[in-house]
């Protein structure tokens, strides 16, 4: 709740971001009216959506992807939790569809997350990927360690977004489990996770 507080007296935030419960889905949460945009119990969604100013929607991770969309003329945004069930399962596709945009008009920036060093895979979920997009198979390099894959979940999810027509894609070239500044899940189980914001300004009068 501290942290919670700092972050929105840093960021000068006027309202309460919008907190997710996140269950590795692909439900999408949307706040089309003010009632939406202050839920008495963080709505259960792996991904929200709105195009009402000032208010911050939120993912939160530690390693899993955050995802973060808008349009070019900035009158929607959205975010979503990508770890590799979601992904696989959708979320990104979910997410973009929500936003009721044309595919060249969204930017998308790829946050903190797993780098492909460090994410160790078994093959059941390669299989998982390439059964869905078989050009996945690029995000997958053989470990050292028999039958077992290291994954690039930042590909995985281009790949994905590159399927939905989406192409301006930034971010990306993070490590959570390599670089201390993030919560890291893989480098220590009891950890806390770290947020990722986008809103729509309100405008000046």
């Amino acid at each position: 709740a501290e942290n919670r507080r700092q972050l929105r007296e840093q960021l000068q935030l006027t309202q309460e971001p919008i907190w997710l419960t996140q269950v590795h889905g692909t439900a999408v949460y949307p706040v089309r009216e003010e009632a939406e945009a202050q839920p008495a119990i963080p709505p259960q969604a792996d991904a929200a959506v709105t195009r009402l100013a000032g208010v911050p929607l939120t993912v939160m991770t530690a390693d899993c992807l955050p995802v973060l969309f808008c349009d070019r003329a900035g009158s929607v945004v959205a975010t979503a939790h990508a770890g590799w069930r979601g992904l696989a399962a959708g979320v990104l596709e979910a997410a973009a569809l929500s936003l009721n945009v044309a595919p060249q008009e969204l930017l998308v920036w790829l946050g903190p997350a797993i780098g492909p060093k460090a994410f160790e895979v078994g093959g059941e979920v390669r299989e998982v990927f390439i059964k869905d997009l078989p050009q996945a198979e690029a995000a997958f390099v053989p470990s050292i360690n028999a039958g077992r894959y290291m994954a690039d979940i930042y590909e995985l999810a281009r790949l994905r977004l590159a399927r939905c027509g989406i192409e301006a894609v930034y971010g990306a070239g993070f490590c959570t489990v390599n670089d201390p500044r993030f919560y890291s899940y893989r480098r220590s189980s009891r950890t806390g996770r770290f947020a990722s914001l986008v809103w729509i300004e309100t405008p000046s009068s």
